[in-house]
């Protein structure tokens, strides 16, 4: 029995207040080591927004180690803004679309996806990649309060997968974060990179 092509897709923003509320730090490695037990991975998607005209970002460092160690980064900057009605600072702009394409190109080349996001705006996705014939897992929480993941999403996923029971396996303190030294490494061999390109074809 060969074992099954997995794609993960990571929102980044999300993941992060998921793993904030329950207090603890991703180890992205370890979260590669832990899937790739379970199949052949091929993808290791991260969408992230980037502040744009921001000197110093504090998601940048994170950017470089991902796309130096085996993910397929993806950005988009945006921009900050003075909401008129509530005069806080917010930010316009969302990777919900560039995951969402990318999913649907990557479908007929997996046999299960993994989602790291409680938004509801992908339940629509999650069905599309279903009737493909596609296992969709979806990666958040129940635990907090309110839960982090919409009820919707986690009714259309084939498998919920609590954050909460990953920490053991995937989770460090905030206090172990890696240094700049450990950015520069080799990606794992385990993951390939590339693009699909028109004729469906991974390259």
């Amino acid at each position: 029995m060969s074992w099954p092509k997995i794609a993960l897709f990571i929102d980044g923003s999300n993941l992060y207040a998921t793993s904030k509320a329950l207090g603890f730090d991703i180890d992205y490695r370890r979260l590669l080591g832990e899937f790739q037990e379970g199949g052949t991975l091929l993808r290791a998607f991260y969408y992230t927004t980037v502040i744009e005209d921001q000197e110093y970002s504090s998601i940048r460092p994170l950017i470089d180690w991902l796309d130096y160690n085996g993910y397929t980064v993806v950005t988009k900057l945006t921009k900050e803004f003075i909401d008129a009605t509530t005069g806080r600072r917010k930010v316009k702009g969302s990777m919900d679309v560039d995951l969402a394409v990318s999913a649907m190109e990557l479908a007929g080349h997996v046999d299960q996806i993994v989602l790291f996001s409680g938004d509801g705006d992908f339940r629509s996705l999650v069905e599309a990649v279903q009737r493909r014939g596609v296992r969709v897992a979806v990666v958040s929480t129940l635990v907090t309060h309110p839960p982090m993941v919409a009820d919707e999403l986690r009714r259309q996923a084939d498998v919920f997968i609590d954050l909460a029971e990953l920490k053991p396996k995937i989770g460090r303190d905030p206090a172990e974060r890696p240094g700049p030294r450990e950015i520069r490494q080799q990606p794992p061999q385990f993951l390939t990179r590339g693009t699909i390109n028109r004729s469906d074809r991974v390259v």
